[in-house]
């Protein structure tokens, strides 16, 4: 998206210091699977954030998403403000009293901790992984759909 500076896969939330993926996937860290995103505010605000993010994922399922289960899959939203704490708890809000899905959020706002880096081949996964089954069937289209939905807002060239 414009204004969006870079994107890093990785973890947060839990209780060790510099997990691996397969500690992680253990559902024994407290992690979550995250993406830290850094961008520009004044060209993406934050509610544009929270817009694509609201898209592509079942907000609605407390620790799943698809065939994924376990608390390192919740839906969570690590702020690093008051504000985007605030922001995040009125868009969920609207989204709830919109009936947007048949159930309600259970997406947890949680203060932004440690960020640790994901290993490099979980890095830019679909690029790199878009024929493999997961790709093509979970993650292929929630790139449509954030095309389709947010196509005005790519970064050119």
């Amino acid at each position: 998206m414009e204004g969006v500076v870079s994107v890093e896969s990785g973890y947060m939330g839990g209780k060790i210091a510099n997990p691996t993926y397969q500690q992680v996937c253990s559902g024994t860290t407290g992690h979550a699977e995250v993406v830290q995103i850094t961008f520009l505010p004044e060209v993406t605000p934050y509610r544009d954030l929270l817009a694509v993010f609201f898209s592509i994922h079942d907000p609605t399922t407390l620790n799943r998403q698809g065939n994924d289960i376990g608390t390192q899959y919740r839906s969570a939203i690590f702020y690093h403000s008051d504000e985007q704490h605030a922001i995040a708890e009125a868009v969920i809000a609207k989204l709830n009293a919109r009936s947007e899905w048949d159930s309600p959020i259970v997406t947890r706002l949680e203060p932004a901790g440690a960020f640790y880096k994901a290993e490099d081949y979980h890095q830019e996964y679909f690029a790199h992984n878009g024929t493999q089954p997961y790709c093509q069937f979970v993650v292929a289209p929630k790139v449509r759909k954030f095309r389709k939905m947010f196509g005005s807002k790519m970064k050119r060239g």
